[in-house]
């Protein structure tokens, strides 16, 4: 998809609003939402400007313009919004120079890919990221000045095998480290994984498959390999639907790589 395809959906699809997307040095999807009328060529060639010092690790006040380039093939209609949004990655670039900013996660793949082509070696490599994550229904913490903690908790937890519930307690968990492929009902998050796949397929991303990991209330949807900017933009998708299908059905999902201790972490094989 090029600019004008984009404009071309946005005025097809009824498209209310625009929502500029793009990476911060943590890793996070960071957006701000822009109404249609406003996004025409103009604006898809002169970019969104922004406040750069307002991201951690960015700029200073004192020099803090920065500048978000739409990426129309990155573009897909928000599944999740109430009115009807139309999400684009950027990448960031400097306003006075055009360049790409040094410190953009986007950019800097964007650069490597370059930078393969001008070696020679070869014209285009592809990822295959396998992102393991967690599903709890109760997750707290506390920072304070004179304590710090957190505590997790998930129904289907192996830790929770003797907790009295309201309407019983079935006893249906995996134990510790035997999570890996079990059907219903120890696997009771079937449906969400599956929500959270249909959800994929319908953004256009290539996913095949989606099962439950070895420790408890641990998961992976599988995403089928890209090129590194692409599958980038994808595995940002990827996290932002998992996030989302979650809290719809109460739960937190979380890529932290060891949030229970004595059962298997989360890693992001590539």
């Amino acid at each position: 998809m090029d600019n004008k395809a984009m404009l071309k959906l946005i005025k097809d699809e009824d498209i209310e609003y625009v929502d500029v997307r793009f990476t911060d040095p943590r890793g996070k999807l960071q957006h701000v939402t822009v109404v249609a009328d406003l996004v025409d060529e103009d604006f898809l060639e002169e970019g969104f400007m922004f406040d750069g010092s307002s991201i951690a690790g960015w700029k200073a006040i004192d020099n803090s313009d920065m500048k978000l380039m739409l990426d129309p093939t990155s573009a897909y209609i928000d599944p999740f919004y109430a009115e009807k949004t139309l999400a684009v990655h950027c990448s960031v670039v400097e306003p006075d120079t055009g360049e790409a900013y040094t410190r953009d996660p986007r950019g800097t793949a964007e650069k490597a890919e370059a930078y393969l082509v001008s070696t020679g070696i070869g014209d285009i490599s592809y990822y295959g990221p396998e992102a393991e994550f967690f599903l709890f229904d109760d997750v707290r913490f506390s920072v304070e000045m004179n304590k710090v903690s957190f505590e997790i908790d998930a129904n289907d937890a192996s830790w929770n095998t003797d907790t009295q519930y309201e309407m019983g307690n079935m006893g249906h968990r995996p134990g510790i480290k035997g999570g890996y492929f079990p059907v219903n009902p120890i696997d009771d998050a079937q449906d969400i994984r599956s929500e959270m796949l249909s959800t994929m397929k319908r953004l256009g991303m290539k996913v095949d498959k989606h099962h439950h990991e070895v420790a408890s209330c641990q998961h992976e949807l599988g995403l089928i390999f890209g090129s590194l900017t692409h599958q980038a933009d994808e595995l940002q998708k990827y996290k932002y639907v998992i996030h989302n299908v979650a809290h719809a059905y109460g739960k937190t999902a979380t890529f932290r790589p060891k949030p229970v201790s004595g059962d298997n972490g989360t890693g992001m094989r590539v």
